[in-house]
C-alpha cells in the first residue's frame, strides 16, 4: 500500500490548479485560509479589512499560480502575497474606519469584568502593533502569529536574516515600551 504525504497531495493540487482546476485551488485555499486570515488580521487589526486582504491575496495567488515554484513553500509564498495585500488594503482604507475589536476566543468564558479587561488589553496591543513601522510589523506578525523561522521570514520578505532579527528586536522592544505603562493603567482601573 502506497501512502501519499500531505506535501505530495499539495503538490498534486498545485499542479491541477496550475492547469486551471478551480476545485483544486479551492482545496488549497481551504487548507491555508485560517493561517492567511490570521496573518492579515494580526497585521491590520480589523476583521473586515483582514477578510478583504485575504480574499485579495487568494485572488492574486490564483492569477500568479503559474509563476509559483513548487520547490518552495506554498505557505510562505501565500504569506508574502497576504502581507502585500494587507498593506494595500490598509493604504486604501479611509482614516478612522478601523473597527476596534480584538476578542480572543477562550475555552472558558470570562466574567464581564475580565472580558472587558481582556478586550481593552487586546485593543491596546492592536493599536501598538498598527503604530509600528510596516517593515517591523511584517516581521513580528510572521514570526509570532505565522510561526515562521527567521530563514522563512527572510524568504517571504526577501530580506537578509540579520535584517529580520533587527526588525524583530526593534518591534518587540517598541511594543514592550509602549504597552508597559498602558497595560498597567488598564489593570489598575479594573482592580
Amino acid at each position: 500500500m502506497e501512502f501519499i504525504t500531505t506535501a505530495e497531495t499539495e503538490l498534486s493540487l498545485i499542479e491541477q490548479a496550475r492547469q486551471g482546476d478551480r476545485s483544486a485551488f479551492g482545496e488549497l485555499v481551504r487548507r491555508h485560509y485560517d493561517n492567511v486570515i490570521n496573518i492579515v488580521y494580526r497585521f491590520c487589526g480589523d476583521t473586515q479589512l483582514a477578510e478583504d486582504a485575504a480574499q485579495e491575496a487568494f485572488l492574486r495567488a490564483w492569477v500568479n499560480l503559474p509563476s509559483f515554484e513548487p520547490r518552495s513553500s506554498l505557505r510562505n509564498w501565500l504569506y508574502r502575497i497576504a502581507v502585500n495585500a494587507a498593506l494595500d488594503v490598509l493604504r486604501r482604507k479611509p482614516e478612522g474606519s478601523v473597527e476596534e475589536e480584538a476578542a480572543m476566543v477562550t475555552d472558558q468564558a470570562p466574567g464581564p469584568e475580565e472580558a472587558l479587561l481582556r478586550k481593552e488589553q487586546a485593543e491596546l496591543l492592536q493599536q501598538a502593533m498598527r503604530a509600528l513601522p510596516e517593515a517591523s510589523r511584517s516581521v513580528l506578525v510572521l514570526r509570532e502569529y505565522g510561526e515562521l523561522s527567521y530563514q522563512e521570514i527572510a524568504g517571504v520578505l526577501d530580506i537578509p536574516i540579520g535584517t529580520v532579527m533587527s526588525r524583530l528586536n526593534y518591534a518587540r522592544n517598541r511594543l514592550r515600551e509602549v504597552l508597559k505603562g498602558q497595560l498597567l493603567q488598564v489593570e489598575s482601573r479594573h482592580a
